[in-house]
């Protein structure tokens, strides 16, 4: 299948559009076909061994957040205490989820069991299952842009508290926790670049030719 200039220009319009989002969620509902397309786009990511070690579980009842928008201010009170003071004041004015705000939360979990105890490519990095899920999960993130919803990744959270709320067996790893829906405007830069807490590395200084080079000296 042939991709023309004009599909490829608006892929890479959608990745250098997609924003981490935290805030500004509308209240508006999500028809369920477009849900399908974005949950259809994880679904297609790549997989290693072709395993597909992954599940999406929809939160809409307010309740259910409730119990997550807990668990997400005990963490968020706790990782403050790691940060510098200089750097304490800041991050606590972050807003960093959308838990209530969101229409719909999306737990993506992963099954580390599933095919099997040998599955191709997990043989010499077992690992590569979480990753192919963190793929489905970048393939949604791309998706939903391109259906102009907003997407944030809230990592600030335990897991006791994600298995309690939706009943996850422990059996399944979980990789992240969404809050997705429609925004009233993205921004041009990510927030965190904004506020000046860090600044995008310089391509150049990142990619290496032929062999690691330290760049910094």
């Amino acid at each position: 299948m042939h991709i023309n200039q004009a599909e490829r220009d608006a892929l890479y319009k959608v990745i250098y559009s997609r924003r981490d989002v935290r805030k500004d969620f509308l209240s508006t509902p999500i028809n369920d076909d477009v849900i399908q397309r974005i949950l259809a786009a994880a679904h297609h990511a790549p997989s290693v061994g072709f395993s597909q070690p992954w599940d999406f579980i929809l939160v809409s009842k307010e309740q259910t957040k409730q119990a997550i928008k807990q668990g997400y201010q005990a963490a968020s009170e706790e990782s403050a205490k790691l940060f510098a003071d200089d750097k304490r004041e800041t991050y606590q004015s972050f807003k960093l989820e959308g838990i209530l705000e969101a229409p719909l939360g999306i737990c993506v979990t992963c099954d580390r069991e599933r095919n099997g105890p040998v599955v191709i490519g997990r043989t010499i990095k077992p690992e590569m299952d979480l990753y192919s899920t963190v793929c489905a999960i970048q393939n949604m993130w791309l998706a939903a842009r391109a259906e102009n919803l907003g997407l944030g990744w809230v990592s600030i959270i335990h897991d006791e508290v994600l298995r309690s709320a939706l009943n996850i067996p422990e059996r399944l790893e979980i990789i992240g926790y969404l809050c997705i829906g429609y925004v009233s405007g993205f921004e041009d830069k990510p927030e965190l670049e904004q506020f000046g807490w860090l600044e995008r590395e310089n391509l150049s200084q990142l990619v290496h030719h032929e062999q690691w080079s330290d760049k910094t000296k």
